[in-house]
């Protein structure tokens, strides 16, 4: 299962662990989530937005569902032991509701990482400075209507070519978005659905994205970083490269 988990994270670009961490806990962030938003679970008529962002939670919860044996277990396989930093919290949470309103956050693109001095976006670079995977954390029941994730699949592949001219400086997420949109264009799509528990380990160059919320349910999800000591190395002596490094050199087809 190792080798599928991690063939279907190369060609793909994420794979989806279900049953990450338990249920109950699942629902403990909820509870902790609805307290942020300020709405009434029972009450539509409170849910005023259509999207309502919540950042960082650092209660026992949250940092129990990102410590699972089963995430730490696969970080391992994907990254390699010690090339990731364990998280405390979460944080980045998109809470989407039903809502008349449509959402203004629904185009296309991949996470930033950092921030350079006397800049507004994020950047981002071929070696994934500041991310090591982003991770979709399912808190609720996540169907087809319920807003998910949109994902192009393989369309991490497509991305490293477009980083590569920036070298280690990078490129804003608004400069680099119509490259990536248009160069994952003929991938197919898939969508984060899933039930509470479930996570969603992906690729940082993947191409994602929002959309409208057109069920009855609040979908709850985050979508931390997972962070490492050190970005990628791309070249390396021992070749020991981990299955992000190795997914960027195929991007790039250094790798067969």
């Amino acid at each position: 299962m190792d080798d599928v988990m991690v063939e279907r994270f190369l060609e793909d670009g994420f794979v989806k662990i279900e049953g990450a961490f338990p249920p109950r806990v699942a629902e403990d962030c909820a509870r902790l989530l609805w307290r942020e938003t300020g709405y009434d679970p029972a009450d539509p008529t409170t849910w005023a937005e259509p999207v309502r962002w919540v950042s960082g939670m650092a209660q026992g919860p949250f940092a129990a569902a990102a410590n699972s044996p089963a995430l730490h277990e696969a970080f391992d396989l994907l990254l390699g032991e010690g090339r990731w930093e364990p998280r405390y919290s979460l944080g980045s949470f998109p809470l989407r509701f039903p809502h008349e309103e449509e959402p203004d956050d629904a185009g296309w693109h991949i996470e930033g990482s950092y921030l350079p001095e006397g800049e507004s976006w994020y950047f981002t670079n071929l070696r994934s400075k500041g991310r090591a995977l982003l991770m979709l954390f399912l808190f609720s029941e996540v169907g087809e209507r319920d807003a998910p994730t949109r994902i192009r699949v393989g369309s991490h592949l497509d991305v490293p070519p477009l980083l590569e001219p920036y070298g280690e400086e990078g490129v804003s997420g608004l400069d680099l978005a119509p490259k990536l949109v248009e160069a994952s264009a003929h991938r197919p799509l898939a969508y984060a659905t899933g039930r509470p528990g479930d996570v969603y380990l992906c690729h940082p160059f993947l191409v994602h994205a929002a959309q409208p919320h057109h069920g009855t349910r609040p979908r709850f999800m985050a979508q931390p970083p997972l962070h490492a000591p050190v970005p990628y190395e791309l070249e390396r002596a021992d070749g020991d490269y981990s299955a992000v490094e190795f997914a960027i050199r195929r991007g790039l087809a250094q790798e067969a």
